[in-house]
């Protein structure tokens, strides 16, 4: 995928409204690179609401943020490749078995139906959460230091990149290289509300750090 502004940015399809969430990928078609369907939606339609929102021309990542064993991970990305996404993710904190069975569940599932590989990416650190938060998990360490440790575990372990904040990307820039794919959400310019985001950069921000 390139890297002009348009290409830059995805878009979250937060609603259970399947038709306004068709009505607003009408409107972006051609203009991001692509619409985020999370658990919001899709526990409200399920696989045919994926579909439906694929079949308006658009790339869809698919955020279900798999986390589970091995075996039942493996399935759900099987299930979820035969969807056609474009980008998957499961959690990092799952381990390295859980996150090579995804990724061989991909890369098979992806041969066997004959299409083009999902990108398979692996959350870090959830946004929502800050050093006080981890720490309540039994996370002594930092945010940046705990994505650091996670996404080295994912890069190990074959995927394509990780899900973290923008405000990690320089530090994974330099620890991981160029070609591992970081996707950042919380970007939210200075009057949008936080909700429960607490590590949020602004969009000029984020594209000064290699977003």
């Amino acid at each position: 995928m390139s890297l002009d502004p348009g290409n830059r940015i995805i878009v979250a399809l937060d609603t259970v409204d399947i038709l306004g969430a068709k009505n607003l990928v009408r409107q972006l078609k051609g203009r991001v690179g692509g619409v985020k369907i999370g658990k919001e939606l899709f526990t409200a339609h399920g696989p045919e609401g994926v579909v439906a929102i694929i079949e308006e021309g658009v790339p869809v990542f698919l955020d279900l943020k798999f986390h589970d064993i091995p075996n039942t991970v493996s399935a759900a990305v099987r299930a979820a490749v035969r969807l056609k996404p474009f980008i998957l993710d499961i959690h990092a904190s799952g381990g390295r078995a859980m996150m090579e069975a995804a990724r061989d569940a991909t890369n098979d599932e992806a041969n066997k139906i004959g299409i083009k590989k999902p990108k398979l990416l692996a959350v870090t650190v959830l946004t929502s959460l800050n050093s006080k938060d981890l720490k309540e998990i039994g996370v002594g360490d930092p945010p940046v230091d705990q994505v650091k440790r996670l996404a080295s575990l994912a890069q190990e372990s074959g995927l394509d990149g990780v899900v973290c904040s923008a405000a990690e990307i320089r530090t994974l820039r330099s620890q991981c290289g160029d070609k591992f794919l970081i996707l950042t959400p919380g970007i939210r310019p200075k009057w949008a509300d936080l909700d429960d985001q607490k590590r949020v950069v602004t969009p000029s921000k984020a594209v000064s750090r290699g977003c």
